[in-house]
C-alpha cells in the first residue's frame, strides 16, 4: 500500500469527482493553501470555526478584501471541511464582514468597439469578436469544440459554462466567414498532428473512457486551439489544448491602448457591451436575460432600464460594426 493522499490532493479529487470547473479548483486550492500558511501550517482537522474566523477577519481587516473574495475564501474553507474532512466546524461568528462595492460596469460606445477591434488581427479579433457578437465569456469562448459551432443555423452552443449550464447563443454574420477559414487553418494543423501521431485533444471529464476514439476526432478539437503540444503528466498521453487566457488578455489591453481607451479593458468588458447595446437597440431584457444566461433578471437590469419590445429575433451587435 502506498502513502496516503495529501490533503489538497484529496481536495482536487473531491472537486473533480463533483464536476467543478478548473476555476474553482484553483481558487479553492489558493484558499485552502492560505489558510493553511496562516495557521503556521496546523493540519486544519486539528482548527476550528474559531480558526476560520479569524482568517476571515484577518483577510477583511488587514488584506481589506472585497466581500466577494471573503465570500469565496469562506466557501472554499466550508468544502474542506465538510466534504473532505467530513467535519462540521461549528458556527462561523463574530466575523467582521467585507464591504460590498457598488461597481457600475466598464461599457464601452460602439465606435470605442470598433476602435478597439480595428486594432486587433487574426486569432484575437475572432476571439474578441465573440466575447462581444456572441455573448461568450473567456473560458466559454477558448473551450468551444468545432461540434459547437453550427454555421447552418448561425449559432453557438456554450456546453457547461458559468454553473455547469448550457445554452445557444448567436454566430455572428460578421464573424462567420472568418470563423470558416480559420476552422481551415485548424484541421490542416489537426491533420499534421495526426501524422505525426499526436492528434489527441483534451476532453472533459469521463468522455475519453466512453468514447476511446473522440480525443483524435475533429468534431472534438478546439476551436481556438494552442500553438504546442501539451505534455502536463495530468491530461495524459501528449496533447493539443486551447489557446491560453493571457495570449487574449494582453492583445484587448494592447488594442485598448493603440485605441486611445482610457477605461479599463478585459475581455469580461465585452460581455457587458454586449449585454448594454442589445438593450440600446431596445431587445426584450428578457431576451437579453435568456442570452447572457443569467438566473435572475436584476442581474441583467444592471445595465440599463429600456422599453420592452418582445423576443422579435435577435442580431448580434457585432453585426453593426
Amino acid at each position: 500500500m502506498g502513502d496516503p493522499p495529501r490533503l489538497l490532493d484529496r481536495v482536487r479529487h473531491a472537486i473533480r469527482a463533483r464536476h467543478y470547473s478548473r476555476r474553482t479548483e484553483e481558487a479553492y486550492l489558493v484558499w485552502i493553501r492560505r489558510y493553511i500558511v496562516y495557521h503556521r501550517k496546523v493540519h486544519p482537522a486539528e482548527l476550528g470555526a474559531d480558526a476560520i474566523a479569524t482568517f476571515l477577519t484577518w483577510l477583511a481587516v488587514d488584506r481589506k478584501v472585497s466581500a466577494s473574495t471573503q465570500n469565496q475564501a469562506l466557501s472554499a474553507l466550508l468544502f474542506l471541511y465538510r466534504e473532505v474532512l467530513r467535519m462540521d466546524p461549528g458556527p462561523i461568528e463574530h466575523v467582521p464582514r467585507a464591504k460590498s462595492a457598488g461597481h457600475v460596469p466598464v461599457v464601452l460606445s460602439v465606435a470605442e468597439v470598433r476602435a478597439v477591434m480595428g486594432h486587433l488581427t487574426g486569432i484575437p479579433w475572432l476571439v474578441v469578436g465573440l466575447l462581444y457578437g456572441a455573448d461568450l465569456r473567456l473560458p466559454e469562448c477558448l473551450e468551444l469544440r468545432v461540434k459547437d459551432i453550427d454555421f447552418d443555423r448561425g449559432e453557438i452552443v456554450v456546453r457547461r459554462g458559468k454553473g455547469q449550464k448550457d445554452r445557444r447563443t448567436m454566430l455572428p454574420e460578421l464573424v462567420r466567414e472568418r470563423l470558416r477559414l480559420h476552422l481551415d487553418e485548424v484541421r490542416r494543423l489537426h491533420e499534421g498532428d495526426i501524422r505525426r501521431g499526436c492528434g489527441r485533444v483534451v476532453l472533459p471529464a469521463a468522455l475519453e473512457r466512453k468514447y476511446p476514439n473522440a480525443a483524435t476526432e475533429w468534431r472534438w478539437q478546439f476551436v481556438f486551439p494552442a500553438g504546442r503540444i501539451c505534455r502536463a503528466a495530468r491530461f495524459g498521453p501528449p496533447s493539443r489544448y486551447h489557446l491560453r487566457e493571457s495570449v487574449v488578455q494582453k492583445a484587448l489591453r494592447q488594442a485598448g491602448r493603440r485605441a486611445g481607451i482610457t477605461k479599463r479593458l478585459g475581455p469580461h468588458v465585452m460581455r457587458h457591451c454586449f449585454g448594454t447595446h442589445l438593450l440600446e437597440d431596445g431587445y426584450d431584457i428578457r431576451t437579453v436575460q435568456e442570452l447572457l444566461g443569467h438566473r435572475d433578471v436584476r442581474t441583467t437590469m444592471m445595465y440599463v432600464h429600456v422599453m420592452h419590445r418582445g423576443a422579435l429575433g435577435v442580431k448580434s451587435p457585432m453585426d453593426r460594426l
